[in-house]
């Protein structure tokens, strides 16, 4: 089973600052929300990143990293 961590680092594009940002609502190669200081923004998978916009910035993520879980005996 596969389980995805609750942040994950985003990318401004217009200035290339990194932050770390809170993950909800994840649907893994769909889209996401994002919390940055009690803002949300919604982010579309373009096949390569996830992108979104707000406040008349772009934002990219990767997505949250994601691990292995081994269920069973």
């Amino acid at each position: 089973m596969e389980v995805f961590e609750n942040k994950c680092m985003v990318t401004c594009t217009n200035n290339d600052r990194i932050v770390e940002a809170e993950v909800d609502n994840f649907r893994s190669k769909d889209s996401m929300n994002v919390f940055m200081a009690t803002n949300k923004i919604h982010m579309k998978y373009n096949g390569r990143v996830y992108v979104g916009n707000a406040f008349g910035y772009e934002f990219t993520t990767p997505g949250p990293e994601s691990y292995n879980v081994k269920e069973g005996r």
